[in-house]
């Protein structure tokens, strides 16, 4: 059985062309067409899922005598050398022993150039005895170089590779690093309150206990799944994220615990629930606080047995999942609404995990905001920079939005600013900041802190407002201020208003 081996990329199944809206055939549909496969064997991440998706439709509809299987490497980093490596062991050890007398092809075109040396250095070891494949770009084909070609790698240009005595998925798994988690997923801060979120996490991380994550909107509850996640022995395993408040009532029970065909109306073939998929690793539920009450009855069975019973399905099956879970609302008072099952919380929050809003954590928004800027100027052909009076202002703000909030704000304001270096005004802040209750606008103060800066500014942006408010017009704006006339005109006239 000729089997083709490869990652799927972004140029899959097509891509545009050269002319006008001409859409050409990426590299895995130009392989295809050129050379006879029986079976194809897709390695699908995070970041390509639609991609594999679009592409194993694709070969079923122009190809339909060809398999197509599609296997998932759940990798953060789709440039980790290590990870793309245990990632396919682990996959190419299951395929080998599934069918060991096929003839297998790998090709080196789509994915991301560690992927390819990957590829390249197990053929070239023998840990996967097959055929490298190259597929050129059609600008680059003429009759002298095919549009695929095969390297030789036991060419003497070559140099010798040796396998490493380790079997296949015999690989030792090394300790997770928290300091490399936190970098990876960008949280950044030392308040004592992230300080004390952080250690919970990594103290409940290595146990399969469920954990519940308890915070604003915003806050980076995901996130923190994530690096639980990643410091638990599940970590190669999936992490599949949902929100429960994003699913139709009426689809819930069937996406979370799948369904047979024909168990109901529209049921026109089986489906996997999230449970399944997420079989062996993290199941993240965020908003649980919308998930129906019935459904929250079939989730403590799982939490309780391990069981899950499919739409359709006679009997149930063991899954194992660890489950993270996680709400904006008053759990207490969902339980005293009825919205809630006690039973359920108390089963969830065995590993309970407050995250503090940003107003409660001033003195990590520089760094978060700085992190932030990095990560953006990355995007930007030149990079920018915040002042000081800048980091202020930032804060200074209450962030009602939180994390997510910050970012959108500096993204909004690096993008449109003219100037390479942000001054406090450049932020387009756009809530006010004013609330109901105005001490809980005050900032927090900390070390480094202005009493006399944060009532400048505080006075500046409130002349500013007035002005704009009023159109401009000085009397209006010093009405609305309960100040002199004079004292807004004086206040233009100062080195302050600029």
């Amino acid at each position: 059985m000729r089997t083709l081996l490869t990652f799927t990329g972004f140029h899959d199944p097509y891509s545009p062309g050269l002319v006008g809206e001409e859409q050409q055939s990426g590299p895995i549909l130009s392989l295809v067409a050129a050379r006879p496969f029986d079976r194809v064997v897709l390695f699908s991440t995070p970041n390509t899922e639609k991609n594999t998706s679009a592409t194993t439709e694709a070969l079923k509809t122009l190809h339909p005598a060809i398999g197509v299987e599609v296997r998932d490497l759940p990798l953060d980093d789709p440039t980790d050398y290590l990870a793309i490596l245990r990632g396919l062991r682990r996959h190419l050890a299951e395929i080998s022993e599934s069918n060991s007398a096929a003839t297998y092809y790998i090709a080196v075109a789509s994915g991301t150039p560690q992927m390819h040396a990957c590829w390249v250095l197990l053929a070239a070891s023998g840990e996967i005895p097959a055929h490298i494949l190259h597929v050129r770009p059609p600008r680059f084909v003429t009759h002298e170089r095919p549009l695929v070609s095969e390297v030789d790698l036991t060419s003497q240009d070559f140099p010798r590779v040796r396998a490493h005595l380790a079997l296949l998925g015999d690989l030792e798994t090394p300790a997770p690093d928290l300091d490399a988690a936190l970098q990876l997923l960008g949280i950044v801060g030392d308040h004592p309150k992230t300080r004390k979120a952080l250690e919970m996490v990594a103290a409940l991380a290595p146990s399969n206990a469920p954990l519940l994550i308890l915070g604003e909107t915003g806050v980076g509850k995901e996130v923190f799944a994530r690096l639980a996640h990643k410091l638990s022995d599940r970590r190669e395993q999936p992490f599949v994220p949902i929100n429960c408040a994003a699913i139709p009532h009426d689809l819930v029970e069937s996406i979370l615990f799948g369904h047979k065909k024909g168990a109901f109306t529209g049921a026109t073939s089986d489906q996997t629930g999230k449970f399944d998929i997420a079989n062996g690793g993290t199941l993240f539920l965020d908003e649980l606080g919308e998930l129906p009450v019935p459904l929250q009855a079939k989730l403590l069975r799982i939490l309780q047995d391990g069981l899950v019973e499919p739409l359709g399905e006679k009997k149930p099956h063991q899954v194992d999942v660890r489950i993270i879970a996680a709400t904006n609302h008053d759990a207490s008072k969902m339980i005293r609404e009825g919205k809630f099952r006690q039973d359920l919380y108390y089963r969830l929050n065995v590993g309970e995990i407050h995250l503090p809003p940003l107003r409660e954590r001033r003195s990590d928004i520089p760094k978060l905001a700085l992190h932030i800027l990095d990560r953006l100027n990355a995007q930007l052909k030149k990079p920018k920079r915040l002042t000081p009076g800048a980091l202020t202002r930032l804060q200074n703000h209450s962030w009602p939005g939180n994390v997510r909030e910050l970012e959108n704000v500096l993204e909004r304001s690096l993008r449109l600013a003219r100037n390479m270096v942000l001054e406090a005004d450049d932020l387009l802040i756009a809530e006010p900041v004013t609330y109901a209750d105005p001490l809980a606008a005050l900032p927090e103060p900390y070390d480094g802190f202005s009493l006399e800066a944060y009532l400048t500014s505080a006075r500046k942006q409130l002349m500013l407002r007035a002005l704009e408010t009023s159109g401009g017009n000085q009397s209006k704006a010093a009405k609305l201020l309960g100040i002199s006339p004079q004292a807004v005109h004086k206040f233009l006239q100062s080195p302050t208003s600029q």
